[in-house]
């Protein structure tokens, strides 16, 4: 049985991905949603403001360490495909697969802020606006979002990641695409380069990017692989 470790993107929760957990468990499987730091409904200003990414690194390394787990399936969706890169870099062998859920794939010395397209870079400038150190969830017609959404810390979308080199040894690395907001992704051009790259296995989803919202069944059956 597999142990999955489930890391959302920016202004989300682990209850972003509660409609996949359940059907996980199901199969048999260990499953560990997470909430990253800053994100969590009690954390002060202070938490927020000094939140980064290599905070958020340490988030998953934490479970690792406290669940003993040493053989992990790190999902991470949107911003948080920095997250799991990171921490996969810093495992020491714990990471037996990588899943980049419609989700940055970071080379050293890139940030979500580089990776990501103009109107997010945007979004961000916008959404940080009122603190400089928060980025308010975006606006998303047409009902504006979920309401659990939190303002994001603006420092792990900034940051650069440090890599090493060892999330590379990772023995299975996958990329989901989610192909249902074509007009909007910032993802297509490293949907190409992955496709090409012979260590990575690409998938696709006719979904928008909340596929775990939208489609849990077709999410829970990629991580299965069913």
């Amino acid at each position: 049985m597999a142990t999955f470790v489930l890391v959302p993107g920016a202004w989300h929760g682990g209850w972003a991905f509660e409609s996949v957990v359940p059907l996980l468990e199901r199969a048999g499987h260990t499953v560990h949603a997470l909430t990253l730091t800053g994100l969590r409904p009690n954390d002060d200003a202070a938490t927020v403001a000094a939140a980064n990414l290599d905070t958020h690194a340490d988030d998953v390394l934490g479970l690792l360490d406290r669940a003993r787990i040493s053989s992990a399936t790190l999902v991470g969706h949107s911003y948080a495909g920095m997250v799991i890169a990171a921490a996969a870099d810093r495992a020491e062998g714990r990471v037996s697969r990588l899943v980049h859920l419609d989700a940055y794939v970071p080379r050293d010395g890139e940030s979500c802020w580089s990776s990501t397209s103009e109107q997010y870079r945007q979004d961000f400038v916008a959404g940080a606006a009122a603190t400089g150190y928060a980025v308010e969830p975006p606006f998303r017609a047409p009902n504006g979002g979920d309401p659990r959404r939190r303002p994001h810390p603006f420092a792990s979308l900034s940051q650069k990641i440090r890599l090493t080199g060892a999330h590379a040894e990772v023995p299975r690395r996958e990329f989901v695409y989610c192909s249902g907001w074509e007009d909007r992704t910032p993802f297509a051009e490293l949907r190409a380069r992955l496709d090409a790259d012979p260590e990575w296995q690409v998938h696709d989803l006719p979904t928008g990017h909340n596929a775990m919202r939208e489609a849990p069944e077709a999410v829970a059956a990629l991580l299965l692989d069913v």
